[in-house]
């Protein structure tokens, strides 16, 4: 495992001199730009472990994506090796469909402090609710983004994320009630707190998340990347791709239905994955929202 490997793959060709903001949101950027947010593996007949060396050959080498536990270990991985001051915590995912935090903490974060501020670096939720920049860990300050709004709140040492949307423009009226549209104005995230966490503390919900029938992830096939100015992604057979901000407070959401045979040179031309294994899409109804 080496960096230079790692920046060729995300393309960044940055200065390393400094463990400062910009530098952190640049190699940020880059990743979340380069790498998607995918859980493929799951519906291909491949098994997602957590081992660092088994998510670097992954994502460097065989170009591929992941979910929170392999983008952010890899991350937080790149960050320690530059200098920065890192550390995992874990969150608990908000289910909108149930109006609640899950009770299983699935979700791993990285924080990062710098010059004594703390920031939290999150590239693995991807869709609308993937940040674009590091965001400091502050209670009640709006921290507006290219995606939207987001803000922390702290309550009893627990921090609670969300995030404001804008309006959305859906030209094709076929999918303007579709159940991967998010309806509400403002919506709950996650919730963590401060204490750290190690890979070694996601071990049970890694396997649990790729074999349960209650999983999201057995239930949809997920792979979502973002772009200069929106992101993609392809649930089961739908295909979006959206565009922030593309009039006056107003996103653009594009959708296309796929037939079996357009899955695979979609997923090479618009997210650059060649799997190994054939994917069987999965769509099944649920309570995930792009």
């Amino acid at each position: 495992m080496n960096l230079e490997e790692y920046f060729a793959r995300t393309g960044y060709k940055g200065s390393l001199e400094n463990q400062d903001l910009e530098t952190l949101t640049d190699i940020f950027q880059h990743h979340i730009r380069a790498v998607p947010f995918e859980n493929l593996s799951i519906h291909c007949g491949e098994k997602i472990t957590l081992e660092l060396e088994h998510v670097y050959n992954k994502i460097v080498h065989k170009k591929r994506g992941g979910w929170c536990m392999e983008n952010n270990q890899l991350l937080g991985w790149v960050l320690k090796c530059l200098g920065y001051d890192t550390s995992f915590l874990g969150a608990y995912v908000f289910n909108p469909h149930e109006n609640t935090y899950a009770t299983i903490m699935t979700h791993l974060l990285v924080k990062v402090v710098i010059e004594g501020k703390a920031y939290i670096v999150d590239a693995g939720f991807g869709v609308s609710y993937q940040m674009w920049q590091p965001m400091e860990l502050v209670s009640g300050k709006d921290q507006p983004q290219a995606p939207g709004i987001f803000r922390f709140t702290e309550k009893n040492a627990i921090w609670y994320l969300e995030k404001m949307r804008r309006k959305q423009y859906i030209p094709n009226q076929n999918f303007s009630n579709s159940d991967l549209l998010e309806k509400k104005d403002c919506r709950k995230v996650y919730m963590f707190s401060l204490e750290p966490r190690t890979v070694e503390d996601f071990c049970f919900q890694c396997t649990y998340l790729q074999t349960s029938p209650d999983s999201l992830f057995t239930k949809k096939s997920i792979c979502t990347l973002q772009t200069t100015d929106g992101f993609r992604a392809l649930i089961g057979w739908t295909l979006t791709e959206t565009k922030y901000n593309y009039k006056e407070n107003m996103d653009l959401v594009e959708f296309i239905t796929l037939k079996d045979e357009e899955v695979e040179k979609t997923l090479k031309d618009k997210f650059n994955i060649t799997l190994e294994r054939k994917l069987v899409p999965v769509n099944i109804k649920g309570f995930y929202t792009i």
